[in-house]
This record gives C-alpha cells, structure tokens and sequence, in this order.
C-alpha cells in the first residue's frame, strides 16, 4: 500500500503503479492519494485508468492535515507501506491561519512541536509518517533548505529520532522545470532511531538510477545544527573540523553583529540631499547621516567619508530622518515632511504602526565595520570610516575594545580566505537567484582566524592592503583569496598544497550548487 499526501495529477503514484506492474515479485499496489482539488483527483485517475491499472486508486479530496492517522478515530486510510511525494512548499509568510495551525497541530501529535517561521512542508512531511507500519519507508522531495535553516532543527532531530535508516540524495543539477529552490531526496525506512545517514551526490536522475548502495558516505551530523556538512566531501569536513579546533575562531569572539535599523519604509526614512534641503532638515537635529539601503555602494574595503560626500552628489538617499524633537512645529519642514509621509500611508506600515511616534525609527549607532549579508559571491566586511548609521539592508559589526589596530584592519582581509568562504557557505543559507544569506546568528559563527595567526598572516599583507582593496574594487575574487591564502593558510598554518586544493575544489563546487550553474554572475 501506497500513500501520497498530496498527489496533484498522480506522478508518484503512476511511477508506483508501473513499478509494482514491472516486479512480478510484487503484488499490485494498493494507491491511496490525498488532494485538495478534485479536478487533480480526477485527472490522477484517468491517468491510472489510460496506463492499464485495474485496480482503482483510493482518492480522497481534503487537506491532509485534517486526515486522521490510522490509529486515530474516523481515519480513511490505513497504515501504508510507503508515503511517496512531493510535498507543497509554502512559505511561512503566506503559510499562516487556520492552515498553518491544522498543520502545526499535526506535526505536534507527533511530538514535533515547530517555529512559527516553519515553512508547509516541515509539518507534512512529519505528518505522513504517522500513516507508516513500524518498517514502512518514506520518500519525500524537500527543500535542501532541511540541511541549514534553524527552523528545521526539529525536523532534522525528529528524523533521527523517528527512523531506523536515513538516506539523504543531494542533486548537483536543478531536477524541476521552473523551480527555485534546490531540493534534497529524503528516504527513511523503519523505527527506533539512527546515529548516521546515508549520503549519496548525484548530477541528476540518470544518475540517481544507476546508483548502487554501497556508492556513497556515512555521515553523523552533530548532536544539533545545521546538516550543511554534507554538501562538502568527508575529506574536507575533516580538514575544516580540524581547522575550526585548532587554528580558526568565530567572528562573535571579534565583535557583536547587529542588524542595521529597521525602519519600516527605507524610501521614505532615507532620503536624498536634494529632499533634505527641500523641507529644510537639519543634520543632527532632523537627520543623521547614513549608507544608502543597499551593498552596491560598498565597492571596497573601507566606507570613507569622502565616498559619502560623492553618493551625496550623485543624489543617493544618504540621510535617515532620526529627529531629536520631540513634537515637530506646525508648519515646519518636519511637519511637512510627516504630512507627506501620512498621505502616502506610511504610518500604516507594520513597524510604523507599532512605534510612537511612528516617524522616529530607532537608529542604530554607527558600526565599526558593514557586513554585506547578502551576496552573490561571498560576504565582506566593510569598513566605516565614515562614521554612518544604516539599514538593515545590511548588518553592522561592533568590535571589541580590546582589539588592536592591526586586529581592526586585518579582519575585512582575512575573510577572504578559501575555509572562511566555504564556511560561509555552510553557515549561510541559499536562497533564490543563487543569493548567499547571513542572519546575524549566522554571521556570528562566520570562521575567522585565531587573533595570533590573523597577526602573523597581516604583517605579511600589511604591505599588499591597497593592491588587495583595489582588487576587491575590480571584483577579481579569485586573485584576493590566492594572495589571501597563500598568507595564511600555506605560509602560517602551513595548510599542504593536496589539502588547498581540496578546500577550493570544495569552495566552487559548493558555490556552484548555491548559483545553480557555473558561472553565474560575480556581483557582490
């Protein structure tokens, strides 16, 4: 017996029919699908009906999220086999009502309770398996987002909680027309707990069907945290293990990364000096100075003042209305300004709506350093020379007042060493358009160098910071990390030359996968 959950047209559970039709070893499949549509139901059951299925499929139109298990009253489907699928992938923001707590209390029946940021599929996969018999199998295509997001963390301790075996496939190739999200084939079998996976990398399908079992590695993945270890090979997790132990810190034990302000409305609570002058306001008194939203105006490694200036002249928005009076005068620019902010129904936003007064967002301190947080190629540290505020376009590094100058001035050079990167890749998350993510807990876990071998390796860079700088102007990632590494990781840490080209073979394949495709575009 067969379950799909949410079967659509019936392509799982087509596959499953053929494959119990071609096993003469195997008695026909008993199918059973679940879907919210009926017309899909129906079209599932033309298409059993069109290959020569005699059998009739069980096909029940509902949310499966309100389908009783089989051991609970009024259930409609048995204990099956196997649950086959592909569960839908909807986001928590659109994931939310009475869906979103038919689903949570499914996945909490099950003795998994889940965030509020879960997205739908979390809770699905977590309900199909309470329709399994104690040596049933589950096959489930999920987001690899089940490797690195904290809201996962239930999941990824359920699962070994949950199943005797896990077998986790990781695709180098997109498998779905139009998708944006990469995806992981998730199969489990049986009951009583795991202590290691199984961890099979294919390109695509093909190869997936010419896979043999004993082509692939274990892997026991930490007590807690992201399974994201996987997607580098075992040599590697070694060499970057032993790293982190030895010769690597984080970036939490250099400084605090904050979010940058979240004002609810950038368009609006950043403005240009031409809107500035126009409702005459004020520098320090209306407005502070700040970095323009965004990391495109981030080129180097150091935000200077005389860089403000020129995005000033170029009519960037580089004020953030942060007035210090506490009840503008009627009539006066503020005033003005706030009318003008309430006809376009500003106020009415989330964060503004939440705030008294609405049109005071509270302005993060300058930082000493910018985090780009979000990029296409690898995350920097940016320098503040300049002494502005900023958004949350971008996340702000505060650093510990016991660090030396040298410390202060390495740190956005060092980043750009292969493990730093690679772990990066591994501490962040991948999102559409083949985007590198860094939340601030993310970032706090970023590998930097240990502060004696970050001094070793500045004394040898010290000399070479404005060729590097104008490198990372030019965008030449791959001629900064070579210099970089060479630095420090072959003449400091004395990392061999077949473990270097490891870590980068790791580092592209890796940055490939997040990008989709060789090549994708190297803006930061």
């Amino acid at each position: 017996m067969i379950l799909d959950p949410t079967c659509g047209e019936g392509v799982f559970l087509l596959a499953a029919a053929d494959r119990s039709v071609a096993d003469e070893r195997l008695p026909p499949a008993r199918l059973f699908g679940v879907d919210i549509h009926t017309d899909s139901l129906d079209e599932t059951a033309r298409l059993l009906r069109t290959a020569g299925h005699e059998q009739p499929a069980t096909l029940l139109t509902g949310n499966f999220f309100e389908e009783p298990h089989p051991g609970q009253l009024g259930a409609r489907i048995p204990y099956v086999d196997a649950v086959v699928g592909n569960p839908p992938f909807v986001r928590y923001h659109e994931h939310r009502g009475e869906a979103r707590r038919r689903a949570s209390a499914a996945a909490l029946a099950q003795g998994v309770r889940l965030s509020g940021l879960a997205s739908s599929w979390a809770a699905l996969l977590v309900h199909a398996s309470s329709f399994l018999k104690p040596d049933g199998r589950i096959a489930m295509v999920v987001p690899a987002e089940l490797l690195s997001v904290g809201y996962a963390e239930p999941i990824r301790q359920w699962l070994r909680r949950r199943f005797k075996a896990v077998h986790l496939v990781l695709f180098d190739q997109l498998q779905f027309a139009d998708a944006e999200e990469q995806v992981v084939l998730l199969v489990a079998r049986g009951t009583g707990g795991c202590s290691a996976f199984t961890l099979h990398e294919v390109s695509d399908a093909d190869e997936l069907m010419r896979l043999h079992i004993f082509d692939s590695d274990a892997f026991a993945p930490s007590d807690s945290g992201k399974w994201t270890e996987l997607l580098v090979p075992d040599d590697v997790r070694g060499i970057l293990r032993r790293s982190m132990t030895e010769e690597f810190t984080t970036l939490s034990k250099y400084g605090r990364v904050e979010l940058g302000t979240v004002t609810g409305a950038n368009n609006f609570f950043t403005l240009t000096e031409a809107t500035r002058q126009e409702f005459n306001l004020l520098p320090d008194k209306h407005v502070i100075k700040t970095l323009p939203p965004g990391s495109r105006h981030l080129a180097g490694l150091h935000f200077t003042a005389g860089q403000w200036e020129q995005l000033k002249l170029d009519g960037q928005r580089v004020w953030m209305l942060s007035p210090t009076v506490q009840k503008p005068s009627p009539g006066s620019g503020l005033q003005r300004y706030i009318d003008l902010g309430v006809a376009n129904e500003v106020d009415r936003g989330y964060k503004c709506s939440i705030r008294t007064p609405w049109w005071r967002a509270p302005a993060q301190p300058p930082p000493d350093m910018f985090f780009t947080y979000m990029s296409h190629v690898c995350p920097r540290l940016v320098s503040n020379d300049a002494g502005t505020t900023f958004v949350n376009s971008l996340h702000g590094l505060t650093l510990n007042s016991d660090l030396s100058e040298d410390e202060r001035t390495a740190l956005p050079f060092v980043m750009f060493s292969t493990i730093s990167m690679l772990n990066a890749e591994l501490v962040g998350r991948a999102y559409g358009g083949g985007i590198l993510k860094m939340e601030p807990r993310e970032a706090d876990v970023l590998a930097l160098p240990r502060r004696d071998h970050l001094l070793r390796t500045w004394a040898e860079l010290r000399g070479r910071r404005h060729e590097l700088d104008q490198l990372v102007r030019a965008k030449s990632w791959q001629q900064v990390t070579e210099i970089v590494d060479e630095a420090l990781l072959t003449n400091t840490l004395m990392v061999t030359s077949d473990d270097l080209r490891k870590l980068r073979a790791a580092l592209r394949r890796q940055r490939a996968r997040r990008q989709r495709r060789e090549g994708h575009g190297s803006a930061d």
